[in-house]
């Protein structure tokens, strides 16, 4: 008798322990059932939208970095863009040069995926630079057009946590 109850408590011991266990409750060590051998469900579009940020943001970022060297390679051409300076003055050409820098700067930060948060605020504030600037000094113009669309990219980057291929948030 005494047998027994030390078989019957046993079994509940071991029925106690496959409760706890982080197998699924209607398997046992070493049988797999059907239902355990189904592969997760893989969501292509959660996937497709990850990469596709990732891509957006590698594509600003060379934009931006065309941009730049644009202006570091001749400023001449964008002196006339400077509101209130003179086109021949050295002040405008140095402040392209700086302007083509920080485009590269952040260029490279999108690219790279440094800071990618702070580079799609500070890429964002430049555009919006750039187009005041623009109709400031030229009117609506294609460039405008194309500066607003390169500005909705930032602001949607922006929105956006980077967590694939980015150094830091």
């Amino acid at each position: 008798m005494n047998d027994s109850k030390q078989k019957v408590s046993q079994v509940q011991r071991s029925a106690r322990n496959r409760s706890k266990s982080p197998l699924p409750s209607h398997s046992s060590p070493g049988v797999t059932t059907f239902a355990d051998s189904q592969p997760t469900q893989y969501n292509f579009l959660d996937n497709v939208g990850e990469w596709g940020f990732i891509a957006a943001r590698v594509l600003l970022g060379i934009v931006l970095l065309w941009f730049g060297y644009h202006e570091l390679v001749v400023p001449g051409l964008w002196t006339g863009y400077v509101p209130i300076i003179s086109q021949t003055s050295h002040l405008a050409q140095i402040l392209v040069l700086t302007h083509g820098w920080i485009l590269t700067i952040l260029a490279v930060s999108l690219i790279f995926g440094i800071a990618p948060r702070l580079a799609s605020l500070l890429t964002a504030i430049l555009m919006v630079e750039i187009i005041i600037t623009l109709v400031a000094t030229a009117g609506l113009s294609d460039l405008v057009l194309r500066d607003v669309g390169v500005l909705g990219l930032a602001l949607a980057l922006l929105g956006r946590a980077h967590n694939r291929l980015v150094l830091t948030n």
